[in-house]
Order: C-alpha cells, then structure tokens, then sequence
C-alpha cells in the first residue's frame, strides 16, 4: 500500500479498499487492521520520518533512492519509533526479509546499516521510551 501510495499520491482510503480488494481472500481482521495501521500512521508522519532518515542516508537523497527500498525504510522507522511493543530486532528482520524479496543485497545493507543507525539513536535519546518520539 504504502508503495502504491508512494507513486500516485491516491487517497488512503482508496488504497486501501483496491489492495484489500486485489487479495482474493478475506484478510484476518487483525491482520488487515494492523497493516491499516502501519500505512496510515506511516503516511501521517512521512516528514518527520523522512526527516530522521536523511540524517542518517549518507550521500543519498530520499527522491534518488529505489522506491522500494525507500518505503521500507519508512515503514521501518515508523515501527522503531511508534509500536514499541514489536522489538527492534524483529522491525529490521522483517525489513531485511522484505528488501531480499523485492529490492537486491545492496539495498540489504543499505537498510541494515540505516536502521541500526536509526534504533542506536532512538536508544541514546534521554528520557524514558525514546522510541516513541519520531523526532527530538
């Protein structure tokens, strides 16, 4: 959804109901609202998000990495920083997984190394769960 999203800029709610549509089989509920829920909290902070990912993309500008690669990064670090019930280890698992899948092992280290940059910052930051402050 969220690449989708990334293309055409489509209202999320259109999205949504075509994506859920295209899968062929009722989703299980929990699993369609979880994944609901990730897009649209991901969309809702795409600056703050993409803010905290350039700070730590060096020499590469948001517009000039691969889509794919792009948006699982932001949905990467909207999970780090705002469901902090999914341990760290696990969002960069499933990160890595999905880049295998979709986007090539360059793009593997690439988003390994961004995001265990990302979680050692939000890790450092004062203050109780840090994780839940996309950005300072």
């Amino acid at each position: 959804m969220l690449f989708q999203w990334d293309i055409g800029r489509t209202a999320p709610q259109t999205i949504q109901e075509l994506f859920w549509s295209e899968k062929g089989r009722p989703a299980d509920e929990s699993l369609r609202s979880f994944a609901n829920a990730l897009f649209c909290g991901t969309i809702g902070e795409m600056e703050q998000i993409d803010r905290l990912i350039r700070a730590h993309a060096e020499h590469w500008r948001m517009e000039r990495m691969p889509i794919v690669d792009r948006n699982i990064l932001r949905l990467s670090v909207y999970e780090l920083c705002r469901r902090p019930e999914t341990p760290p280890a696990v969002v960069i698992n499933e990160a890595l997984e999905i880049a295998r899948k979709f986007s090539g092992e360059e793009a593997v280290q690439f988003i390994n190394g961004l995001l265990d940059h990302v979680c050692k910052e939000l890790e450092a930051r004062p203050g109780g769960d840090a994780r839940r402050e996309v950005v300072p």
